[in-house]
């Protein structure tokens, strides 16, 4: 179900994603002609939008479920957010953002499940996979910000220096675009998000279907307390969807001890 759950691991989707480079890096040229050709960022999500909405223009849309645990209920435009963890939750920013109207990009995670995007939502004619940027994924994420809304970047677990970070976020806020970092460490980030596989539900002893899969999601800005909770991914009808986890007790009723021995 998640593209962390292993009955999908390995799967795709039967209709690709429009994909930049599949076979050879692409060259900052062609990045740039094709950010040329991108229609206005958001201009779908924006007809859909009253105009006294001034909080949705100013953040991402993200899943229902997450915008609770994150400052001012979504992830701001124009910021860099650096994150860890389980990959089900990139998925579901990715779906959040392209089913709202805007374009996305992946750069430089290979591996991340296209398949559990598409049933949480994600339109793929919005989004670009890039698995192999080269050299410098940092300078082809750079590229990306003149116009998407959101890019995930994978550093495959080099160090960005600050000098090169203050001047790709000052980019991304000229630009009102949003940086995902992953798999790296990149100073200065204005939040960081955790997620951690916090168990599976619909699986017996070696057998049955997966029905949810829950996360532990922690957020941290620069400052105040860190925010945790709980989310889970849960099937329904073909569609992944995001739900806030809530504990549920179950009573049980009393047996009349003459019902038990008929």
């Amino acid at each position: 179900m998640g593209s962390d759950a292993k009955p999908q691991e390995g799967t795709q989707p039967h209709a690709s994603p429009p994909e930049v480079g599949r076979e050879r890096p692409p060259t900052l040229a062609e990045l740039r002609r094709r950010m040329a050709a991108i229609p206005g960022r958001g201009e779908a999500a924006a007809a859909r939008i009253p105009l006294d909405a001034e909080l949705r223009r100013e953040s991402l849309a993200v899943p229902p479920a997450l915008a609770g645990l994150l400052p001012g209920g979504g992830l701001a435009k124009g910021s860099v957010v650096s994150y860890t963890g389980a990959r089900s939750l990139l998925a579901g920013l990715l779906a959040a953002v392209t089913e709202d109207g805007g374009h996305a990009a992946v750069v430089g995670v290979p591996r991340l499940g296209l398949l559990a995007a598409v049933e949480m939502g994600a339109q793929l004619e919005r989004l670009a996979v890039i698995p192999d940027p080269g050299p410098d994924p940092v300078e082809v994420a750079a590229v990306l910000l003149d116009g998407l809304d959101l890019v995930v970047l994978g550093l495959g677990g080099a160090a960005v220096a600050p000098a090169r970070t203050r001047v790709i976020a000052a980019r991304a806020r000229n630009k009102g675009a949003t940086l995902v970092v992953t798999d790296g460490r990149w100073p200065g980030a204005a939040l960081h998000l955790d997620a951690r596989v916090a168990g599976y539900a619909g699986l017996g002893r070696g057998r049955g279907r997966l029905r949810s899969l829950g996360l532990e999601v922690e957020v941290r800005g620069k400052a105040g307390p860190p925010r945790r909770g709980r989310l889970d991914l849960c099937s329904n009808a073909g569609r992944v969807e995001w739900a806030r986890h809530e504990t549920v007790t179950r009573t049980v009723a009393p047996v009349d001890a003459n019902e038990a021995a008929s």
